[in-house]
């Protein structure tokens, strides 16, 4: 399966007209074919069904190279899953050099979903997903919180998974002085999520920051606290 087959697969699966009104709402300049997300899945679903490991990697490069608006969503599927074997490091490295090239929240939000699974396969990749929260890219430092967003929503949390978490709610506390909305909309996703698992922690962080965040995003935290846990106005 060359990158040239896979995306002419994609292509074969697009909707008329839909290509233009892609990029209209994305707002990014590059080829979009108009394939919806769902035909993207079953394709990238079947693709990794049949090829190795090594094939598939290939074929995510090239699909990401591309800078077609779907073969980069179909990239980030073919790596979305909880396990890779033998060996994921080659996939997490990947991921990993797609993050200074994002642009735009879609192709973002589907690598981080890959990104999730390696990381939660192994914590102490949060190591090398520190230096994004430092990156002169907004879109880099959003992926930090996207791509965590698995620890906010843990139950019985064991002890690495705990400082795991406090480590990422640091990284979102040091976020709120940044205006971006899509940082302040990120800091409030992973609080929000947590509020639906730790209401406590997700108080005591807007107890913290909530003053120095946007109101739309104080408020989006929030939306899920329990009236005697929200912070005083």
């Amino acid at each position: 399966m060359t990158p040239a087959d896979a995306i002419a697969q994609i292509a074969a699966a697009a909707q008329p007209g839909k290509a233009a009104e892609m990029a209209a709402y994305h707002k990014v300049d590059r080829r979009y074919l108009g394939t919806s997300v769902p035909e993207i899945d079953a394709l990238a679903k079947a693709w990794r069904a049949e090829l190795s490991l090594e094939d598939r990697l290939a074929l995510a490069a090239g699909l990401w190279d591309s800078n077609i608006h779907e073969a980069r969503v179909a990239a980030a599927k073919l790596l979305t899953q909880a396990r890779i074997r033998p060996d994921d490091s080659a996939a997490w490295a990947l991921i990993q050099s797609w993050v200074p090239q994002f642009d735009a929240w879609a192709i973002a939000d589907h690598v981080c979903s890959a990104a999730q699974k390696r990381i939660m396969a192994d914590l102490s990749r949060l190591d090398d997903v520190e230096g994004w929260t430092t990156s002169d890219l907004m879109w880099a430092r959003r992926a930090a919180l996207v791509a965590t967003l698995p620890l906010a929503k843990l139950n019985n949390l064991k002890e690495a998974e705990s400082a795991a978490r406090d480590r990422v709610l640091g990284w979102a506390g040091s976020y709120v002085g940044d205006r971006d909305w899509f940082i302040q909309k990120a800091i409030a996703w992973w609080v929000r999520d947590l509020s639906k698992h730790d209401a406590a922690a997700a108080a005591g962080f807007l107890a913290e920051h909530g003053p120095y965040m946007k109101s739309f995003a104080r408020k989006e935290a929030a939306q899920y606290l329990p009236p005697e846990l929200l912070p005083s106005a």
